[in-house]
């Protein structure tokens, strides 16, 4: 992979917007690595029907990921809201399709991480963001977390933990990022590109 066109994957699902926005605030913290990009990628919906329903390309947001996306990445983030304390089947569906590339070895030595978005306060960030791991240490990647020396995880009032960015969104109108938490997913998108950068 040539310096042009290295690349941190910022792979997500997000359903009311909030996951999403944290993907766009890792990305910014990414580009501030030289010769480091970030490629922002979501996945699709899944559905109990039995019948295939949606478009190939997304109506809006950021283009549905491909495998190519996974497998040429420098390092990646995956986010997603929890679900009972997990990801959500959406981004759970998508890994559960990369066995080859866990087979050789494609993701193996890159750095890799989590981030996540909760309606509730203890709604389950830190088991969301734990479980989030398991996939990428199967996949041999190094993890990445959100160390202390950033100053915006000590002074959080709402998201924020050293097992990743996260966010507080509230179980009726949705909140915005607050602004550590925005300063948590800038310095972890940074700290991933820096990371890519030095384990090529």
């Amino acid at each position: 992979m040539s310096s042009e066109n290295a690349y941190v994957l910022v792979l997500y699902y997000s359903r009311s917007g909030q996951t999403a926005e944290m993907a766009s605030q890792i990305g910014r913290g990414v580009a501030r690595v030289s010769g480091m990009e970030a490629r922002i990628r979501a996945v699709p919906p899944v559905s109990p029907d039995t019948e295939s329903t949606l478009p190939p390309v997304p109506d809006h947001g950021a283009p549905y990921a491909s495998k190519d996306d996974l497998a040429l990445c420098a390092g990646l983030a995956i986010g997603s809201p929890t679900r009972f304390g997990n990801m959500a089947a959406p981004l759970k569906h998508f890994l559960d399709g990369t066995g080859d590339l866990w087979l050789s070895g494609a993701l193996a030595g890159k750095p890799a991480g989590a981030f996540t978005s909760t309606g509730s306060l203890h709604g389950g960030q830190e088991t969301t963001l734990l479980t989030m791991m398991m996939p990428l240490l199967h996949h041999g990647m190094v993890l990445c977390g959100v160390p202390y020396s950033e100053q915006a995880l000590n002074e959080t009032m709402s998201g924020g933990t050293p097992y990743g960015p996260s966010h507080w969104a509230g179980t009726g109108e949705q909140q915005p990022l607050t602004d550590h938490e925005k300063a948590i997913c800038q310095s972890f998108g940074e700290r991933l590109g820096e990371l890519a950068q030095k384990l090529r």
